[in-house]
């Protein structure tokens, strides 16, 4: 095979030359097509993340707004709401990876066009709603070298949106019964009658009405 190669060689140093350039612009081409495949796919790859990273956002919404709608719900509840959380950051870490990982594969090309996310991009929430800080615990140890003498070199803060249901509760309004240590007749208790709010009465009544 070695000998065959050899001898297709042309001797002429002209015709070496133009078989030379036919072959280099061979290869370009072959490596043209190959970056145009691997951007492609890189495309590819990026739209099905950023879908995957769509339906992931999607589903973590209708989820909090079933939660503002109906209250707290059980700990099981509780638990499979946290999992979507972390669904939703690993589904959106792999999409961002996968769309640079386009980005980078369509620079090595002009037929395909840098890959363009359609995802909503997380804002900061408004300044004017309270916070609750929760401070995770430390590590205690260096993950590398297990080393305990570690110093702090700043804070990652990820905020999330909790909806606080709105909550029943009975208001008790106690008034003192008083009489008179210096009675001119028999003593009768003194009490002043509490003047409600009509709502607030009529409500009353009707809880009173349904006991009976």
């Amino acid at each position: 095979m070695v000998a065959a190669a050899l001898d297709a060689v042309p001797d002429d140093i002209g015709a070496l030359r133009a078989a030379l350039t036919a072959a280099l612009a061979r290869a370009e081409d072959e490596a043209a097509r190959a970056a145009l495949v691997e951007a492609e796919l890189a495309a590819a790859r990026a739209k099905a993340s950023d879908d995957a990273a769509l339906i992931a956002h999607q589903d973590l919404t209708i989820r909090k707004l079933q939660r503002a709608m109906h209250g707290q719900s059980s700990e099981r509840s509780a638990r499979l709401h946290d999992q979507m959380e972390l669904t939703f950051e690993e589904i959106e870490s792999t999409a961002t990876e996968d769309e640079i990982a386009a980005e980078q594969a369509a620079a090595r090309t002009t037929e395909v066009a840098p890959y363009v996310c359609k995802r909503p991009t997380r804002q900061p929430f408004p300044e004017h709603l309270p916070r609750e800080r929760v401070v995770e615990p430390a590590p205690t140890a260096c993950h590398c070298c297990g080393g305990h003498r570690l110093r702090k070199l700043g804070e990652d803060i990820t905020e999330t949106l909790e909806v606080v249901p709105r909550q029943w509760k009975v208001i008790q309004h106690g008034e003192s019964d008083t009489s008179s240590l210096d009675p001119i007749e028999m003593p009768k208790a003194m009490s002043r009658k509490r003047i409600m709010p009509r709502r607030t009465a009529m409500f009353a009544g009707e809880m009173t009405i349904r006991d009976r």
